[in-house]
C-alpha cells in the first residue's frame, strides 16, 4: 500500500491509501496533483530506516513546496520558524525536560505547566 496526497494551489487537500496499481482508479478530474507520501518519514528521516521521502508525512492543511520537494506543517504559533533541514517548526524556546506537560504560550512566550 502507499499514500498519496492530492495538492491544490500549494496546499495538501486530501490523502489517500491505495495499492499503487490501482491508483489511477481513486484519481479525480479536479484540479491539483497528485504525490506520494510516507507515513515512516518525519523531519526528513524514515523511522524505520528507509529512505525518507518529503521531509514529513502529509497532512490535509500542510502545504507544499515544490523547492524543498517537502510537506511542511501548519505554522502552529507566529513566534516558530522553519527549520530547513527537517521542514518542521522550531519553537523560539527548547520544550522542558522535567517529565512534566507542557502547552505553549504566545503572548508570554514561553511553555506553561499544563493543570490537570
Amino acid at each position: 500500500m502507499a499514500h498519496f496526497a492530492k495538492i491544490n494551489k500549494g496546499v495538501v487537500v486530501q490523502v489517500i491509501v491505495t495499492n499503487p496499481e490501482f491508483f489511477d482508479t481513486f484519481v479525480d478530474s479536479s484540479p491539483g496533483q497528485w504525490l506520494q507520501t510516507s507515513y515512516n518519514t518525519y523531519g526528513g528521516v524514515h523511522v524505520n530506516g528507509g529512505t525518507p521521502l518529503r521531509k514529513n508525512y502529509a497532512g490535509v492543511g500542510f502545504t507544499y513546496d515544490s523547492t524543498r520537494d517537502a510537506f511542511i506543517p501548519p505554522q502552529p504559533h507566529p513566534s516558530w520558524t522553519l527549520n530547513e533541514t527537517t521542514c518542521l517548526w522550531d519553537c523560539p524556546i527548547a520544550y522542558p525536560d522535567d517529565g512534566k506537560s507542557y502547552i505553549w504560550d504566545e503572548d508570554a512566550q514561553q511553555w506553561s505547566e499544563e493543570q490537570a
